[in-house]
């Protein structure tokens, strides 16, 4: 095998993370990586700053791992296929959860799930599963969270049977739409909606949440053939157990832009939120907070002169959103 010279550095990208190691997508290449024993240091003893939009902020929490799927990195090769990661550039945004903890006493970490992110793509069925519309507002709010805009995809719109169930479909495309959020209607069987979520994909790095079950490794596979089984394939293997991913990957796509699945998410993101935060994070309560006759010290629950409550009533602010902002403020 032969070796290269050490001096020479090459800026990439993780793609791919499993335990200690990562591989680094550079001029249509890829390196198996591990870090440097100084960077894993300097890294591991760093406390993190989370970016949102309520500002930077030292969380006192230390990464699990320091680095993630997304991050740029600056390597030295050893051979054609082996490298050591030196440096991980800033990142502009990400995503995290809280990793498990073994024990009550034990100190939770935080996993960043991927770094530098175009947007968050929720995608729910019509049907079969019944879509829990409280969780897509937990994703949307994370995301709000971590300034990251959101494009939210519905599929089996071919499942929508009666004229009730159709309406039913409409309000909830008009509730997200009315906010600002771009939707997107798909089927697999009618093949329904693909250029447009094309189009969506296309020159972006898109994280896609959801539950399993709603179809998104057909509609992955009409998208591109066989992508949505490399993904498939991937989850069966991160998927296992509780709170754990040791393998992620970021899955290139040839009409340019890259994806990132996110199996078995069950602490997303909102673990860092304080309440005070949550309504800041509904774009439609945005306009109005410090409106109300408290102040910013208003909860926007049952306080006499709440603008937010007033906003509800008067059909500004979906009834629905607000019952998700008061149960994301309970889960606090």
């Amino acid at each position: 095998m032969q070796t290269k010279n050490t001096n020479t550095k090459i800026i990439g990208v993780v793609t791919n993370r499993s335990t200690g190691y990562y591989t680094v997508s550079h001029d249509g290449q890829f390196t198996l990586c591990s870090l440097s024993a100084r960077l894993w240091k300097d890294l591991k003893s760093a406390r993190q700053t989370k970016k949102t939009r309520h500002g930077s902020r030292d969380n006192g929490k230390k990464n699990a791992d320091p680095v993630a799927i997304g991050d740029w990195v600056t390597i030295i090769p050893a051979n054609d296929r082996e490298g050591l990661i030196v440096a991980v550039a800033p990142r502009r945004n990400y995503l995290a959860r809280r990793t498990a903890r073994p024990m009550p006493s034990a100190h939770a970490f935080e996993q960043v799930i991927a770094a530098n992110i175009d947007q968050v793509i929720p995608i729910f069925a019509v049907a079969d599963p019944a879509p829990a519309w409280h969780l897509l507002d937990r994703y949307l709010v994370t995301a709000e969270s971590y300034e990251i805009s959101s494009t939210v995809v519905i599929t089996k719109t071919d499942l929508v049977g009666d004229p009730s169930a159709e309406r039913e479909l409409q309000m909830v495309v008009e509730r997200y739409q009315h906010i600002g959020y771009p939707v997107i209607l798909t089927s697999v069987v009618n093949q329904h909606g693909l250029d447009e979520l094309r189009q969506t994909l296309t020159a972006t790095t898109s994280i896609l949440v959801g539950k399993s079950g709603v179809g998104k490794t057909s509609l992955l596979n009409l998208l591109e053939p066989g992508l949505g089984l490399r993904v498939q394939a991937v989850n069966a293997s991160t998927g296992k157990g509780r709170h754990t991913t040791t393998h992620q990957e970021m899955f290139t796509l040839r009409i340019g832009g890259a994806i990132i699945d996110t199996p078995g998410i069950r602490e997303f993101g909102l673990w860092e939120l304080v309440p005070e935060e949550i309504a800041d994070c509904f774009p439609e309560m945005r306009p109005l907070l410090g409106l109300c006759k408290f102040g910013l010290s208003c909860q926007h629950d049952e306080e006499p002169g709440c603008a937010i409550r007033k906003a509800v009533m008067d059909g500004d602010i979906s009834p629905y959103r607000y019952q998700s902002y008061l149960k994301l403020r309970e889960d606090r």
